[in-house]
């Protein structure tokens, strides 16, 4: 059955990740793509509040926006779409969104903007910097994702961070979110070496050796295992603080 399919990214809308999305994704839903109108990479979740966001038609179903990823799906989703997609996906992002990088990518941001709204998303980057790279599989495995997540739904609260690689996928595993670590050969180094912790792959070390890394992300941020611990620190914060 057809789905209403809103994509965005944060490479802008002449991206080639964005196009192999599109391409694919036309074949069978109504796809709307509303995409910001230059490059907005590592934007974060930033939002434009102290000017209206201006957006651009194009063609049949396809808009720019003078504002980010974020923006993107707000205009979108208000303003644009004849209904609530059924699926919004930001990408396919030039260079992955690997571990903490989630918190500086506009491409996770897009994702997670509808998941705010209440959407199921799924945000895909392929681990590739240099012009030239292949979108054409990682654009087919998000319509192959796309069709579980239509059939099985996501839970609230939650995204989908999918990382490519750049040669030809080993197949797909679920991982979770990598760290950075500051190394002693180089400033900053993926601190996925281990490769497994309990019984999850990190996402780095699945894209290293070949795997789509599939994360879910949640939007509460919240450390519950430190609750009990902190707890102590609660009848001190109560008293009054003595005048210096």
């Amino acid at each position: 059955m057809s789905k209403l399919v809103l994509l965005t990214n944060d490479d802008g809308i002449g991206a080639e990740g964005l196009e192999a999305l599109a391409a694919v994704f036309e074949h069978e839903h109504e796809t709307w793509v509303v995409a910001p109108d230059q490059e907005r990479s590592a934007c974060s979740h930033s939002l434009t509040i102290q000017r209206p966001v201006r957006g651009e038609r194009k063609a049949a179903r396809r808009f720019t926006a003078d504002g980010t990823p974020a923006d993107c799906v707000n205009l979108a989703v208000s303003k644009l779409l004849p209904r609530r997609p059924d699926l919004v996906i930001s990408g396919i992002n030039r260079g992955a969104n690997l571990g903490e990088d989630v918190f500086y990518s506009g491409t996770v941001a897009g994702a997670r903007e509808a998941v705010f709204l209440g959407l199921p998303a799924i945000a895909i980057s392929l681990a590739v910097r240099s012009p030239g790279g292949d979108f054409g599989p990682a654009a087919l495995f998000a319509e192959q994702l796309a069709r579980l997540v239509f059939e099985h739904g996501l839970p609230p609260h939650t995204l989908l961070n999918v990382n490519v690689p750049a040669t030809t996928p080993r197949g797909a595993v679920m991982a979770r979110q990598g760290q950075r670590v500051v190394g002693e050969e180089s400033p900053v180094a993926w601190a996925d070496l281990q490769g497994i912790e309990g019984d999850h792959l990190a996402d780095g070390t699945a894209v290293r050796n070949g795997f789509i890394a599939i994360t879910p992300l949640h939007t509460d941020s919240t450390h519950y295992a430190m609750f009990q611990g902190l707890r102590g620190w609660e009848q001190r914060l109560r008293q009054p603080v003595p005048p210096r």
